[in-house]
């Protein structure tokens, strides 16, 4: 950890985030994580998944 880190970390701890910044922060962190669970549960669609092999042209 640098220097910059040390005092990005007093100045954060000398002036905490806003309760709404917070609930936004959090928020999109259980929307990330529900994105993985329903990708683990149902799985990836195929339609979204990159053909391997096919550089450009049609595979045969």
């Amino acid at each position: 950890m640098n220097l910059l880190w040390l005092l990005r970390a007093k100045r954060w701890a000398q002036h905490p985030p806003s309760a709404s910044r917070v609930r936004l922060v959090l928020g999109v962190v259980a929307l990330c994580l529900l994105l993985v669970l329903v990708e683990w549960l149902v799985g990836w669609p195929e339609a979204l998944t990159v053909n391997s092999g096919a550089r450009g042209g049609m595979a045969p």
